[in-house]
């Protein structure tokens, strides 16, 4: 089977059209897991009946939609992108985006699965791992944790140390064989394997080693810390692959 399935382009979703798509059903992109079942089967329903189009603006088994918790995102290139490591090391750095380009790359094809039922099989993503990062900022031995920002602002997310120094854990510069576009979160972005996709922060831009784990964005609103694909969330009927 060919493993780099062509990309599915989408539109932004923000602020006002997820809250809009509550009518919809469409809770479970915004809510706590406990309600993620309701939310696929009601999809199903209205999908074929929405005036609105708001549906549309969904996920699906075709491919990846845009999604933004910010009502708009800066876009970043080879010209102003930075990405910060720094928080509890010896050598706190910054990296352009040709630096991280220099580095040695690491490619890994794995199934995209979202927590909401999505998803994209066969994905390929490609760039730095996180651990060759962490070691050449020299993280100390308070260290616990990671804690990733983001330039829309608004995203962050955690990892805990030993998940972040995981060989399935990127700093991604490249999907598909294409330089990370920006609705897919470029022109870096996070992406962790083994977990749902919406531990894989879009529009890196900061890598802060901590003491502890600190909740994100999602994390906040009821979706697990520890997203492992097929054991968290609720969930137990997806591969871990």
């Amino acid at each position: 089977m060919n493993s780099e399935q062509p990309e599915e382009e989408g539109r932004p979703v923000g602020r006002r059209v997820l809250l809009g798509t509550l009518g919809l059903g469409a809770l479970g992109v915004v809510a706590a897991p406990t309600l993620q079942r309701g939310l696929e089967s009601v999809l199903g329903a209205v999908s074929g009946k929405d005036p609105t189009g708001l549906t549309g603006l969904l996920p699906n088994g075709g491919g990846f939609r845009y999604y933004s918790v910010a009502a708009s995102v800066p876009h970043r290139d080879a010209t102003d992108y930075r990405l910060t490591v720094d928080g509890l090391v010896d050598h706190p750095a910054t990296y352009t985006l040709a630096d991280l380009g220099a580095l040695p790359q690491t490619r890994i094809v794995r199934d995209v699965q979202c927590v909401t039922g999505w998803r994209v099989p066969g994905t390929a993503f490609q760039g730095v791992r996180l651990s060759r990062l962490l070691d050449a900022a020299g993280v100390r031995p308070t260290a616990r944790a990671v804690r990733f920002t983001c330039f829309d602002g608004t995203y962050t997310e955690s990892l805990t140390l030993a998940q972040a120094r995981r060989p399935d854990v990127l700093a991604a510069l490249r999907m598909q064989g294409r330089p990370l576009g920006h609705e897919h979160g470029g022109p870096v972005r996070l992406y962790v394997a083994p977990m749902y996709f919406y531990k894989s922060a879009k529009w890196l831009s900061g890598i802060t080693v901590t003491d502890e784990v600190r909740p994100g964005y999602w994390e906040e609103r009821g979706y697990d810390v520890d997203a492992w694909v097929g054991r968290s969330n609720g969930r137990d009927d997806e591969p871990t692959s």
